[in-house]
């Protein structure tokens, strides 16, 4: 399998999750990895599952299981510095850079979005937002250089395109990705540079965590549980099961679209928002 056999692809919030499962999937298809994680625990009231610094060396383990080079380094996005630090202890080490998957996020589930504290806030906008930013920052400049084009794929969310509720810092920040992905695509498209966004609804992933019990936001708000109801069934359901929407997506999917992306099957695809919902975007 060689749909990107001698790329290089650096992807942040790498140690667990949609990270790992995009590190693997491309090692799968050929790529050499530069995985990046904060490697610290979020703030108590947050409570939010980071991933650890063995998170992370399991990723680099799964990648070089597949006989692939992995380079690894602890980076908080929020800190341009350091992940500067880790583009370029990569490249100096796998000697070029192809893709870059900007994917480290965290969120914060709240009875009511005027509830939600300063701090968190800065939290999730800074992680989500900022942190996107940091990573087009320090990636694109040496996508341009190298002169051969390039693919950022930036991880939005359903919430990304939605007005979805109880979450509005998170919807907030989401949605502002989108608009670095539509500038960056037009300033970076004369450069061979491509640059997308995917949309994942609900993910069966050991990063997700909440501010608060979500089972009080369900009993609270009669939008909160239509929010995240999705419309297709789950495709790996024994035959002649009855139909119920599929509540959470396997990081795998998700990781299928980000290989797309990545790879030249896409290669005049930019400016693009795709959605890996399962029909969440789409439905009334």
């Amino acid at each position: 399998m060689d749909r990107v056999s001698g790329k290089v692809a650096f992807i942040t919030g790498a140690g667990q999750g949609q990270g790992r499962a995009h590190a693997v999937r491309l090692a799968e298809e050929g790529a050499d990895i530069i995985a990046t994680d904060i490697c610290a625990p979020y703030p108590e009231r947050v409570r939010y599952n980071a991933a650890t610094q063995d998170d992370l060396a399991e990723t680099q383990r799964l990648v070089e299981a597949l006989d692939r080079r992995c380079v690894t380094a602890v980076a908080d996005v929020r800190d341009r510095a350091s992940l500067q630090a880790a583009v370029d202890a990569g490249i100096r080490e796998l000697g070029r850079l192809d893709i870059v998957i900007g994917n480290a996020g965290v969120i914060t589930f709240h009875p009511d979005s005027l509830e939600i504290a300063d701090d968190v806030y800065d939290l999730i906008v800074d992680t989500n937002l900022r942190g996107v930013w940091n990573t087009i920052q320090v990636t694109a400049p040496v996508l341009k250089l190298q002169g051969h084009g390039g693919s950022i794929i930036l991880t939005s969310s359903a919430a990304g395109l939605r007005g979805q509720t109880h979450y509005a810092h998170y919807a907030a920040a989401k949605h502002g990705v989108v608009g670095l992905m539509r500038s960056f695509a037009n300033e970076l498209g004369e450069f061979g540079i491509r640059v997308n966004t995917v949309h994942p609804t609900g993910v069966a992933s050991p990063g997700m965590g909440s501010s608060s019990d979500t089972s009080e936001i369900y009993n609270a708000s009669r939008f909160f549980p239509l929010a995240g109801l999705n419309v297709l069934p789950d495709f790996d359901a024994p035959p002649g099961t009855p139909f119920s929407p599929i509540p959470a997506l396997a990081e795998r999917e998700i990781s299928q679209a980000v290989l797309f992306l990545a790879s030249d099957e896409s290669r005049y695809i930019t400016g693009v928002t795709l959605p890996v919902d399962a029909g969440n975007t789409n439905k009334p």
